[in-house]
């Protein structure tokens, strides 16, 4: 299942993206020597698959384990000194949190993350091992954004959104230079896509360094908000459902500033995968390529796996985070892609 795509919304390209490339640069000069760059792969088994070279970028393998520490700590270096005596709060689906309480943790900032009820029990006692506050609010990223405004008016915190921020487009966009600099003949980017952050700064940094390549933002067919939104031309509220890629559920906030104008600009499409197949993308990474990897990290991996990428030379999958359950991974391995 793939949209039309978004550039057939009405909607003209941004000549100059909110984040463009020059604020990208900046926080890899700001993040160097605090996030690993990570490794890009070469795949034999899904090249064999696509008829096409693909790589996999490993953003997997950041400490917190996912490619949020990017975005998240580029945010808390960005605060001025006022800003960081009070402290942060912010509301996630688990790995912004995990990366916010880690940056947070090596900055000394009181940071407090708000969780729905919908986050895996693993994610939650990830961040709470790191020192972060954690609060379970309600059943959706949306509940659990009421107490961040909340604590932001209340208590003077400032808040971080997990993508709809300058500085986490800006960090998450690093990402994008790496690969597009190690591999100069990238052709087609997939990029996981949920509120956006992710999708838009790596289409800006790559497209800012080689407009030829198609970004293509990848989602799972349950409560995908970007792509609804995309659709509807406007932020749009989507019923968060549980589903394998936990890490791309949530909404992308009716009031929306940055990253639904930058998606519907830079994006050259979006797939939508179902449940199945994300399970098969996460067991082809433990099988095929060694990687543990969760279902939200699997999604460009399955959309190659179920044929819904056409390529015309080389691919590079996003393989943005590995924070599944033990027990649920060891279950959809065991069971050969059972969701």
């Amino acid at each position: 299942m793939s949209s039309a795509g978004p550039r057939s919304i009405d909607a003209p390209p941004i000549d100059a993206p909110p984040v463009g490339l020059a604020a990208i640069e900046r926080a890899r000069g700001a993040l160097a020597g605090r996030v690993s760059a990570t490794p890009l792969v070469h795949s034999p088994s899904l090249t064999g698959r696509l008829g096409a070279p693909v790589f996999l970028k490993l953003d997997s393998r950041q400490e917190t384990g996912s490619f949020k520490l990017r975005g998240a700590t580029n945010a808390l270096l960005a605060l001025g000194d006022d800003a960081r005596r009070r402290g942060v709060a912010t509301a996630s689906t688990g790995n912004h949190g995990r990366a916010l309480a880690h940056a947070a943790k090596a900055l000394d900032i009181r940071a407090v993350v708000c969780l729905s009820a919908l986050v895996p029990a693993n994610k939650v006692e990830a961040v709470r091992a790191l020192g972060a506050e954690v609060r379970i609010v309600g059943r959706s990223q949306d509940d659990a954004q009421v107490e961040v405004d909340r604590l932001v008016s209340e208590e003077g915190l400032t808040a971080i959104p997990p993508f709809d921020h300058p500085d986490v487009i800006a960090g998450q966009g690093t990402l994008g230079l790496e690969v597009v600099e190690e591999l100069p003949d990238l052709a087609t980017m997939l990029v996981p896509l949920s509120g956006g952050g992710l999708a838009a700064g790596v289409a800006a940094a790559v497209k800012g360094v080689k407009p030829s390549v198609r970004v293509i933002g990848i989602s799972m067919a349950r409560g995908a908000a970007m792509h609804a939104s995309l659709g509807a031309g406007r932020p749009v509220a989507v019923e968060e459902v549980e589903t394998l890629a936990d890490s791309l559920g949530g909404g992308i906030g009716l009031a929306n500033r940055y990253t639904f104008a930058m998606c519907r600009a830079l994006l050259d499409d979006v797939v939508l995968i179902d449940e199945a197949e994300i399970a098969a993308g996460i067991c082809h990474a433990f099988h095929a390529e060694g990687e543990v990897v969760e279902g939200a990290g699997a999604v460009g991996v399955a959309a190659i796996l179920a044929g819904r990428i056409a390529a015309d030379g080389p691919v590079v999958a996003l393989v943005t985070g590995r924070n599944i359950d033990p027990e649920r991974h060891r279950a959809i391995v065991a069971e050969g892609g059972a969701a």
